[in-house]
């Protein structure tokens, strides 16, 4: 008997959920300083309509790819916002980190 594939990707959503949770536990989620994001000189963007986004984050010293949302951004950093067993996290990353959420048919 094979598995099913309808419900492969929510199931993969609650493994992944279950892994950031367990990171969060053990070690705080990193985000970019005040002197990285350099936000007294670089324009922000704030998007009404964050847009879809898969994003390397890191817990303490663990990266973790977590699919998220880009809720506002520089020319180098993105804010990221993402969610794992009903709590929201956020966090910026540098921009080399975020690509757009892969669209399924």
């Amino acid at each position: 008997m094979g598995t099913s594939k309808r419900y492969a990707d929510h199931f993969d959503q609650l493994g992944a959920e279950r892994d950031i949770a367990r990171l969060a536990e053990r070690y705080p989620l990193q985000t970019l300083t005040k002197r990285e994001l350099e936000l007294d000189v670089l324009p922000v963007t704030t998007n009404p309509r964050p847009e879809k986004v898969r994003a390397w984050v890191r817990f303490g010293p663990e990266p973790v790819r977590v699919s998220g949302e880009a809720v506002m951004w520089t020319d180098v950093a993105v804010a990221v916002r993402f969610h794992a067993q009903g709590r929201e996290y956020r966090c910026w990353v540098w921009s080399s980190a975020v690509m757009p959420a892969v669209r399924s048919a």
